[in-house]
């Protein structure tokens, strides 16, 4: 379970193991008992899509370490726009850092990149393929605020065709005894070839068209807008545009128990009238990405695999 200098392009790329070790590592820095030191550690972020959860929490962990961050957020602001491929480009910051983080609009550019530099490189999503690192963040907010994951009846509602966040996180959450809803429109549901590695593992996993079937038996409900960026037609967008929304109506068919995420941004697929409820945790979930990124720059560039105290 080692993860120093590993690339994390993908969760396939994490065992159960390491993830256990990911989340362990997290809360110890969550509790003040792991004092990590990044300093003289550069962070290179590159984001060639929009972002501000990812990018600004990569920068706020690197510098909570001690470490310094560099950045590249936009094709027009590099060389890229000249013609620089993205192999040239992540070659030259590989001698400007070690570690570069990258958010591309091209499914598996970061494993591609990743295979023209030694640094380790870390994916922060890739088109509509993965986002490894909202996965553990998702992971540890469930695991903080349950107690364990084995056990909980879990729904995932909305774009789950284009949904990247969601994409990641399905893989890791059906290695772990659950009953896993997938909950979107007809036109947005999960990809073929994901389910079918899905019905792989040892997860339940049960498909809906409605939300309000199941809200009543769910522990955790977790919630993805819709992927307009992604839609190649703007009529087929706005046939599924307001299909769903959570509100405290639906809530209160729900256990008091249940927790509300969302990897955010959210459009308009929770009212913000759930943002006073006790079940909402989106944004103590986007505060766990902080802590998350943190750990996980230790543990692939600290000396002691976590263990410092």
């Amino acid at each position: 379970m080692k993860l120093k200098d590993k690339d994390i392009v993908s969760v396939e790329d994490l065992s159960k193991g390491d993830i256990s070790k990911i989340l362990e590592t997290t809360k110890k820095i969550d509790e003040g008992d792991l004092k990590a030191d990044m300093s003289g550690k550069v962070l290179a972020n590159v984001f060639f899509e929009p972002s501000t959860r990812t990018r600004l929490s990569f920068e706020t962990a690197m510098k909570r370490l001690g470490g310094d961050v560099i950045s590249l957020n936009s094709t027009q602001a590099s060389s890229i726009s000249k013609g620089e491929s993205l192999a040239d480009t992540v070659r030259v910051l590989e001698g400007y850092s070690d570690v570069i983080v990258l958010r591309h609009p091209k499914e598996g550019a970061p494993k591609m990149a990743s295979q023209f530099v030694e640094k380790p490189v870390i994916n922060a999503g890739d088109g509509s393929n993965e986002h490894p690192t909202q996965t553990l963040t998702d992971l540890y907010t469930i695991w903080s605020e349950k107690g364990s994951i084995d056990g909980l009846k879990i729904a995932i509602l909305g774009d789950l065709k284009y949904g990247r966040t969601v994409h990641s996180l399905v893989q890791p959450l059906v290695e772990y005894d659950i009953q896993l809803y997938l909950v979107s429109p007809s036109q947005l549901s999960i990809r073929r070839s994901i389910l079918e590695d899905l019905g792989k593992k040892s997860g339940e996993v049960i498909q809906k068209a409605s939300i309000e079937e199941i809200i009543d038996k769910l522990d955790v409900l977790y919630v993805t807008r819709i992927q307009e960026e992604r839609f190649a037609d703007k009529e087929e967008y706005e046939k599924v545009s307001g299909s769903y929304e959570i509100n405290k109506e639906l809530l209160d068919q729900a256990d008091d128990d249940l927790i509300v995420m969302h990897p955010l941004p959210r459009i308009d697929e929770i009212s913000p009238e759930v943002d006073g409820l006790k079940q909402s945790k989106y944004f103590d979930q986007s505060k766990n990405g902080v802590k998350i990124r943190m750990a996980l720059l230790e543990l692939i560039l600290g000396d002691n695999d976590g263990k410092r105290t």
